[in-house]
């Protein structure tokens, strides 16, 4: 691989690992490429990407970026699972296949630039996804103006309660 080509592709990884929230990464050591495959379509659904790159590429493409705190984990086989724009939907895709796959392995992760270990990027798969949050987000919201039209129709059936009730008296 040439100088020119090395630069092409730290270009590349520095622009994507930029732009995306959390970088994952991944112990694939002995896999196959049909489970690679799977992942990285699992990946994709999720809005993320897996990349295995040179680790010593990957060092110098994320020296000075938003994810410069995971660099030194590159060693041995590794790749990097990019997400953009759900960090949830990438750990959780991440995390299912490695509770499928008894080779793959998460070592730490990057969201937004702090440092997370296995355990934590687990905990953040388990959370529930942007979709779910606003989904609760939603319909806290609308519980409120609910509530609220609901009390005071009680306030004026229990009024017309006691009207007819009067009247029915009057009428008797």
């Amino acid at each position: 691989m040439t100088r020119s080509e090395k630069a092409v592709i730290i270009e590349a990884i520095k622009a994507k690992a930029e732009a995306s929230c959390i970088a994952v990464v991944t112990d694939f050591k002995g896999m196959t490429v049909e489970e690679l495959t799977n992942l990285r379509v699992a990946l994709r659904n999720a809005g993320g990407e897996l990349h295995v790159v040179k680790n010593t590429l990957a060092r110098i493409a994320l020296t000075g970026g938003m994810h410069d705190s995971i660099k030194d984990t590159f060693k041995e086989n590794c790749a990097i699972a990019l997400g953009t724009d759900d960090p949830v939907a990438v750990a959780k895709a991440v995390q299912d296949f490695a509770k499928t796959s008894k080779i793959f392995k998460v070592r730490c992760a990057s969201l937004e630039g702090k440092v997370m270990s296995a355990e934590q990027v687990e905990a953040l798969a388990k959370m529930p996804n942007k979709q779910q949050l606003l989904g609760q987000l939603l319909g806290t919201l609308n519980a409120v103006p609910t509530n609220f039209v609901s009390l005071f129709a009680n306030i004026q059936r229990g009024l017309l309660y006691a009207l007819k009730a009067i009247e029915e008296k009057k009428a008797a």
